[in-house]
């Protein structure tokens, strides 16, 4: 067990490391910028090999028609995140969408704590506010302030903040890959529905890269890494505590950041590290919570 646990959790630090570090070149410096498309290839790549598993007895997947469509609010959120957080990663710099990802936390919080009107101690309070101030006054000190990266982020942090409390307050009997499993089914066809209004599927067709080995790797990398974060995510949050899947995620991040910092252009400024290092201390107070379970 003690052999297992930096096993799985240094695996999924990996495959997160090397996930964001492909969309990022993606959609960054490739500037492949049509996420109903990138998007809708990650999730038929992950649904076919999730189905695959399935099929072949790897992983088990119980989910009958009432069940779908209980998820269905759930898988709409989802769709909101990843096409949000796609235009979002590839305007912002990594460190800045991490860090205004983490105010997801205070939407979930925000949903639980007034609507339905659960307790939380003060250190999860603190660890709450202290990452929502840091995303707030990321705007402000930000060299490479991007109005749309920011706007889509917005987006995107709430969907996610969304999506966790719903699967906290509903407390479905899906299993997470049940719940990974629709969330993928529903964002093929309604990605797949999209493209076109949207004007990704042709615009597309001008992409100056689209015939480059490059991109086609890339595109392949980023449907499979995605898939496999997945799996590991899932085994981190089945098979460990919660506590676990906290701090990996939480070293993950910060792994992700300091490293991007070396291959994507970012304008740092004394303000701007604050901002990163107030948002740090505020999830590794998240993750002291879960360890303490208060």
């Amino acid at each position: 067990m003690y052999l297992r646990v930096p096993a799985v959790g240094l695996s999924f630090s990996f495959f997160f490391l090397a996930f964001y570090f492909t969309n990022k070149y993606v959609l960054s410096i490739l500037k492949f910028t049509y996420p109903t498309l990138f998007q809708g290839w990650q999730t038929l790549v992950g649904g076919l090999l999730l189905h695959i598993c399935w099929k072949l007895g790897w992983v088990e997947i119980n989910c009958g028609s009432r069940a779908f469509v209980s998820w269905l609010p759930a898988s709409a959120l989802f769709v909101g995140n990843i096409y949000a957080g796609s235009r979002a990663l590839s305007r912002l710099p990594v460190p800045v969408f991490f860090t205004l990802h983490n105010a997801a936390e205070a939407v979930s919080y925000g949903i639980q704590r007034f609507i339905f009107k659960e307790q939380y101690s003060y250190t999860r309070t603190s660890s709450v506010l202290l990452m929502l101030v840091s995303a707030g006054c990321l705007p402000l000190h930000d060299p490479q302030f991007d109005a749309d990266g920011y706007f889509w982020a917005v987006i995107h942090l709430t969907c996610v903040g969304c999506y966790r409390a719903f699967q906290k307050i509903q407390k479905s009997t899906l299993s997470d890959l049940d719940q990974q499993y629709i969330n993928y089914v529903f964002s093929v066809i309604l990605l797949a529905f999209a493209s076109h209004p949207t004007g990704d599927l042709f615009s597309a067709l001008e992409f100056p890269f689209l015939y480059f080995y490059r991109f086609h790797s890339g595109c392949c990398a980023s449907g499979i890494l995605g898939f496999l974060l997945m799996l590991m995510s899932v085994k981190l949050r089945s098979s460990l505590s919660p506590a676990h899947h906290v701090s990996w995620s939480f070293l993950a991040k910060v792994i992700t950041s300091a490293l991007s910092l070396f291959f994507f252009e970012i304008s740092m400024s004394a303000p701007l590290c604050i901002c990163f290092v107030t948002c740090g201390l505020g999830e590794a107070l998240l993750v002291y919570t879960e360890k303490a379970g208060i």
